[in-house]
């Protein structure tokens, strides 16, 4: 299989290069920045430069050309909210319409644990414009021809990994959630047909994560 990774500079998604290298799948991980090519080769990937912020939903669909699946794992970084919007919400909906153009119906997109209208903070909070760009992204994706699994990790952490998810936590409890359990929770989407078209809410626990994937 071919995969290819938007954002693959972030910590998730070199984690989660590496595990699909690792395995055997072709990895394309796009990054936007050509000095972080030597990073995305030691995963086993093949990095590929684009601007996503800026790469039209054409020159994207051009990038995903071949690929049997998009893992969307970029994001702006917050502290501007423009950019916040630019990239968390108007580049990954762009990425979506590129993936229906390319041909190229599997999807996976990380969000995070809260990412609903239920959630959302005051229009005053400084978190709030990564909130809404996800939100948008995210119930566009659902509103896609794409056959989509939505990921909604909580709090990242740098722990190591364990291979153990909660499903459905309480988002008001620890949400304590090892980047590596993320990208372990990318793979097994990729390998679940019962993760289509679901969104999978998860933090660090005590079952496993292809488990967890499976009967989302």
């Amino acid at each position: 299989m071919k995969i290819t990774i938007i954002g693959g500079h972030g910590k998730v998604a070199l984690l989660a290069a590496a595990e699909l290298a690792r395995r055997g799948d072709s990895v394309a991980s796009i990054i936007r920045n050509p000095d972080h090519v030597a990073d995305i080769a030691a995963t086993g990937a093949t990095a590929l430069v684009l601007d996503v912020e800026n790469a039209s939903a054409a020159e994207m669909a051009e990038a995903f050309k071949g690929s049997d699946a998009i893992v969307w794992s970029a994001g702006a970084g917050g502290g501007n909210p423009d950019r916040t919007y630019a990239v968390d919400r108007d580049a990954a909906i762009r990425s979506m319409i590129a993936a229906e153009l390319a041909g190229i119906a599997r999807y996976v997109m990380v969000s995070f644990l809260t990412a609903d209208a239920e959630h959302l903070v005051p229009l005053d909070d400084p978190f709030y414009p990564y909130m809404a760009a996800k939100i948008a992204a995210d119930e566009h994706l659902r509103a896609s021809s794409l056959d989509y699994t939505i990921l909604g990790p909580g709090a990242l952490t740098l722990a190591e990994p364990t291979g153990l998810l909660r499903p459905d936590p309480d988002p008001a409890s620890d949400t304590s959630t090892s980047r590596s359990n993320t990208a372990l929770a990318i793979v097994a989407a990729l390998d679940e047909p019962a993760s289509v078209c679901k969104t999978i809410n998860f933090t660090d626990g005590t079952v496993p994560v292809a488990e967890v994937v499976a009967r989302a």
